[in-house]
């Protein structure tokens, strides 16, 4: 039998789960509705007949979480997860491992997603990579000469949260004015009264208002991303989440406003690039976490 291990992306609304091959085959996936509300102990109960359904005779070599939130530089934590209410220092990968008896570690959501696309998609060219996720909130990952960037205590890379207007909405984080209240799909919502997807429809049909509005929002992903490439000079910037699926729309705007704000020295050769695996992202960087725990 073909060895494999268990990718898992623990989201507000959805668990999905994946069994992988070395290579990121995806042989099974599953995904179940997220408990509500989405305590640690529901959520765990949840995992455990998830995977008991995905990998009935328990053959899988190990398990990668994707969490909503930091983990401890170790991978056993879930330190805080922002929107599931209880997520404080969560000892996930003990629980699991004392249910399923197989090596667990975990990870952030967004960090997996970015080891996905590393892997398997926009990223797998590139060993200096910036990965955004717009979707309820704004999650991001950092790969630095093929690896990931997790930084001195495993919480880095939260690119949402860094100041966008320092007068704006305040944030879960406690910040004031991210990023992430400008640019998520919840931000939209409170924009526009509208959904991401509605938008979406909108601008295809040549809403004019739609148009205007992704050509803003695509000026402040632009602005927000500036700073982070004086910072890291990427080769390329990876754009991922729900909200990516109107990227035709808001890309060149943010593609305008980066040519026009950061020195070229500073964008040699840049990219601005859609994600391309979609909801498996972060089900495959978990894998790959996974794979990387029992190689």
């Amino acid at each position: 039998m073909t060895p494999e291990v268990i990718g898992i992306d623990l989201g507000g609304t959805a668990i999905k789960l994946g069994r992988f091959t070395v290579d990121g085959t995806c042989r099974k996936s599953l995904t179940v509705a997220t408990p509500q509300p989405a305590t640690p102990e529901a959520v765990i109960v949840a995992m455990v007949d998830a995977i008991a359904q995905l990998d009935p005779t328990n053959q899988a070599l190990a398990i990668g979480v994707g969490t909503p939130g930091p983990p401890d530089l170790a991978g056993r934590i879930a330190k805080l997860a922002i929107n599931l209410p209880g997520w404080n220092d969560v000892p996930l990968a003990d629980a699991l491992e004392a249910k399923i008896g197989k090596p667990t570690v975990v990870a952030n959501d967004a960090n997996c997603a970015g080891l996905g696309e590393a892997w398997l998609g926009a990223g797998r060219h590139f060993q200096n990579f910036i990965m955004l996720t717009l979707g309820t909130g704004v999650g991001g990952a950092i790969i630095l000469d093929g690896k990931l960037f997790v930084g001195h205590y495993g919480a880095a890379s939260e690119l949402g949260l860094i100041t966008f207007n320092p007068e704006g909405p305040t944030c879960n984080s406690g910040n004031q004015g991210s990023l992430e209240q400008y640019i998520s799909a919840t931000a939209i919502r409170r924009r526009t009264g509208k959904e991401p997807a509605q938008l979406f429809a909108l601008a295809k049909a040549g809403d004019p208002q739609a148009i205007a509005f992704w050509q803003e929002y695509g000026r402040d992903l632009g602005i927000g991303l500036t700073s982070l490439i004086y910072v890291l000079t990427p080769e390329a910037i990876v754009i991922g989440g729900g909200v990516s699926a109107s990227a035709e729309f808001f890309l060149p705007t943010a593609q305008a406003e980066i040519e026009k704000r950061v020195k070229p020295t500073s964008r040699v050769g840049l990219k601005l690039l859609r994600a391309e695996l979609g909801n498996c992202a972060g089900m495959l960087g978990a894998a790959k976490l996974a794979w990387q725990k029992v190689s």
